[in-house]
């Protein structure tokens, strides 16, 4: 066996499998078991876009620095998928351990003296104790388990709750799947050194965290902020969100006593109705939103052109994913930037909020809605895969029972009353944002909602200096709109630098990890994280403080890059990029290799 430092609580665990086996069950167990025993965790779901049948991989990272972002490396790797076994071999650090199913004897070719090889004969101990094909496949996983729980000396007893708890409802199921953990457990105990070098120990108990995807805190937050409406068009990787609303509101926005549902979720026949929805829905009052990706904003284009310029609150929920055209739907990317930034034909701004995190995604679930309604526009929220369908360690949510929904310049009947005449699009503030009203209220109120060029009446009209009057007060709105978006979050440096590092979304923890292994190496950066667009005056302050600063983003183009210099165009040549496309969460060691590199160029220079 090759000698191995031992590493507690500071490992990557990869699990290989095939689409449709069940493997996600088993996957789920490892890594909930590790979170019970108070270890940092967050795991990364790699799987096929299409059928049963093909590829699809785990990866959980146990970190006691609670660093989330994907290291890069695999120290364990669980190799059941014949298919992939070279490629899984490969990925192993040296000195790393590599675990498969010892039923089938492997080609000799497939071997590495640097790592520890150890084989499990999993299909015949399943074979001998499960009757059916179908049950046979799906304790091998679960057997799997067994053995990484003796391997990685992860609680048994612990285990043992979990899965009483998974299967409550079938006792049979708990019996069945403990026995399979038990035949991996024995045999892993018996024929191996237990626990490894490579192990868990027990933390605490993990209170105050949870276990969450983006997805799921984003319609448990649109439910909190009181929407009432959704329609979209199924979509990889946003569907979930819907899901989640679905859910939720199932559970609060139905009457406990009529059993009368008071929310309306529609499956539009494509992503421009599911817009249009959406759009007719918040212009009658309500608090409606579609969860989309690239795709389906692509094709939503024309209706948020139309509520840009007619001035309606609308909500898009973007969980991007790799483009172009279907690109590769379940892998990550940050590549609708620009998309969102400048939707629809003609001139249009429009604001966006970037989560780094599911905290960050319940959070802003809330934000949008308000901010929406407040500038009377499109507003975009930026997810990505990696937070959406991803499993995340965050503090538990909390919510402010004081919150109200704010509704902005809204005016019923009784200020209606007051007034000898309401003018939809006169700006009577000076902050670019005008009074609306809904329809149906009050005739005084009545106006047209006009996708075509109207003057601040809402009357049609070609005119150019009634037009040029309601763009131009759009870009006083704009104005308006960069002192309401979420602040940006400043990290300083432990020592004075005029480095800078900028990120946004789930680029987060790898700059985070980054930073701290930079600075082990004498090389110190301020970091600045963009939470929205229009951008606040913290990252005009930022990178003019900082004589280089360095733009991390997952897209080949450098769109956040280029939105820094539409905006500060005096600032092109203090701005680095350090990009991350190939559909992978972006690992640490990009950010690392990407600034010493660079660093390394000016020296040499």
């Amino acid at each position: 066996m090759p000698a191995t430092q031992s590493r507690i609580n500071d490992f990557v665990l990869k699990i290989a499998t095939v689409n449709g086996t069940g493997s996600a069950s088993a996957n789920g167990l490892l890594m909930k078991a590790l979170f019970r025993m108070g270890v940092p965790v967050t795991g990364k779901n790699l799987f096929p876009s299409n059928i049963q049948g093909l590829p699809t991989w785990y990866e959980i990272r146990a970190n006691h620095a609670c660093y989330m972002s994907r290291s890069g490396q695999v120290d364990v790797m669980v190799a059941m998928n014949a298919q992939t076994y070279q490629k899984d071999l490969e990925e192993v650090n040296p000195g790393g351990f590599l675990i498969y199913d010892s039923t089938w004897p492997r080609e000799t070719a497939l071997h590495r003296l640097d790592i520890t090889v150890l084989g499990v004969p999993l299909a015949r101990l399943c074979n001998e104790i499960f009757k059916t094909a179908r049950t046979r496949i799906l304790m091998k996983n679960v057997a799997y388990v067994g053995v990484l729980t003796a391997l990685l000396d992860i609680d048994l007893d612990g285990m043992r709750s979990l899965l009483e708890e998974t299967f409550a409802s079938k006792p049979k199921l708990v019996e069945s799947n403990l026995e399979a953990i038990m035949l991996g457990y024995d045999y892993a105990a018996e024929n191996f050194t237990c626990p490894l070098p490579v192990r868990a120990e027990t933390m605490g108990d993990n209170s105050g965290n949870i276990l969450i995807n983006g997805n799921e805190a984003i319609g448990l937050g649109c439910v909190y902020a009181g929407a009432t409406v959704g329609a979209w068009y199924p979509i990889t990787p946003s569907t979930s969100v819907m899901d989640s609303f679905t859910k939720y509101c199932e559970v609060f926005r139905t009457d406990p006593e009529t059993g009368d549902k008071l929310f309306c979720i529609i499956q539009a026949e494509d992503e421009l109705a599911a817009a249009g929805m959406v759009v007719g829905a918040n212009w009658v009052g309500a608090r409606a939103f579609t969860p989309t990706s690239g795709p389906g904003i692509s094709l939503m284009s024309e209706f948020i052109g139309f509520a840009y310029y007619a001035e309606i609150p609308s909500v898009f929920i973007n969980v991007q994913r790799v483009g172009p055209s279907t690109g590769m739907p379940t892998r990550t990317q940050q590549s609708d930037v620009m998309l969102c930034a400048y939707a629809s034909h003609g001139d249009t701004r429009h604001p966006i909020l970037f989560p780094a995190n599911p905290h960050e995604c319940f959070e802003m679930a809330v934000t949008i809605f308000d901010l929406a309604e407040r500038l009377q526009t499109p507003v975009f929220m930026l997810s990505d895969l990696d937070i959406g369908m991803n499993d995340w360690m965050i503090p538990e949510l909390t919510w402010d029972d004081s919150y109200r929904p704010d509704r902005g310049k809204m005016l019923g009947p009784e200020e209606l009353a007051t007034m000898e005449r309401f003018i939809r699009y006169l700006d009577v503030d000076g902050d670019g944002i005008t009074y609306r009203t809904l329809p149906g209220e009050d005739p005084k109120g009545a106006y047209f909602a006009r996708g075509s060029g109207h003057n601040r009446y809402g009357a049609y009209t070609e005119d150019s200096d009634a037009y040029q009057d309601v763009i131009d007060r759009l870009l006083v709105k704009w104005e308006t709109a960069k002192l309401l978006v979420p602040d940006a979050v400043l990290s300083k440096a432990e020592r004075p630098t005029r480095l800078g590092i900028v990120a946004y979304g789930s680029s987060d923890g790898a700059v985070i990890e980054a930073r701290d292994r930079l600075a082990e190496q004498g090389i110190y950066l301020d970091y600045l994280r963009i939470r929205a667009f229009p951008f606040t005056r913290e990252v005009e302050n930022f990178l003019q403080e900082h004589d280089t600063v360095f733009v991390v983003e997952q897209n080949r183009d450098a769109q956040m890059k280029s939105l820094l210099m539409l905006e500060y165009n005096d600032i092109a040549d203090r701005l680095v990029s350090i990009l991350h496309y190939n559909g992978m969460p972006i690992p640490s060691e990009c950010v690392v290799t990407g600034v010493i590199t660079h660093q390394d160029s000016e020296v040499a220079a």
